[in-house]
């Protein structure tokens, strides 16, 4: 995975946007905002992912095929609804088998996009409670095996100023230290 600070410059949401030169977002800073990531090469991942999944308690899981193959007449609207800024009252765990997109996660207290690129073998770890998106790059196409505490459930909750006083997204804020 590479993670580094997104420009804001208009265009294609499915482009790098990158800055030049490069603004890479290190690993303390991720630590800082309680995004979590491991490498996992997907030969043989399931032992692996079972683990991590015990470790952390994970109990139910599924696939994913955001493609418009996969997805049929409804890829257009999700892709959209994927990219609103948005947070989940559960984690969002997601390990890549195939293909490729984007993560984007709020910097905390700073309010900078970091874009995290995932492909095949990337583990990410979203926690409850921060800003963040997703859309696909310019391939068009990820596979990922979703994980999930409970029931699998994908509730987003667009950025507003009730989801800024969420009790998840206070006890967001006050895990990585930020606020009250």
């Amino acid at each position: 995975m590479r993670a580094y600070y997104y420009d804001n410059l208009p265009g294609d949401q499915r482009l790098p946007h990158d800055y030049i030169p490069s603004r890479p977002a290190s690993d303390e800073t991720l630590n800082s905002i309680d995004v979590k990531y491991w490498q996992i090469p997907v030969e043989g991942y399931e032992p692996k992912i079972d683990a991590v999944a015990k470790e952390r308690h994970y109990k139910n899981r599924d696939t994913i095929n955001v493609s418009k193959a996969g997805m049929g007449d409804i890829y257009e609207d999700k892709i959209k609804t994927f990219f609103e800024e948005h947070m989940h009252e559960d984690e969002e765990i997601r390990y890549i088998l195939d293909g490729s997109g984007f993560f984007d996660v709020r910097e905390t207290p700073s309010d900078a996009w970091i874009r995290l690129a995932v492909e095949p073998g990337d583990l990410l770890v979203i926690p409850a409670g921060i800003y963040h998106r997703f859309t696909l790059d310019e391939k068009n196409y990820i596979k990922a095996l979703r994980l999930f505490q409970d029931e699998p459930k994908w509730i987003p909750h667009n950025r507003s100023e009730k989801t800024d006083a969420n009790p998840y997204r206070l006890t967001y804020l006050q895990a990585i230290g930020v606020g009250a």
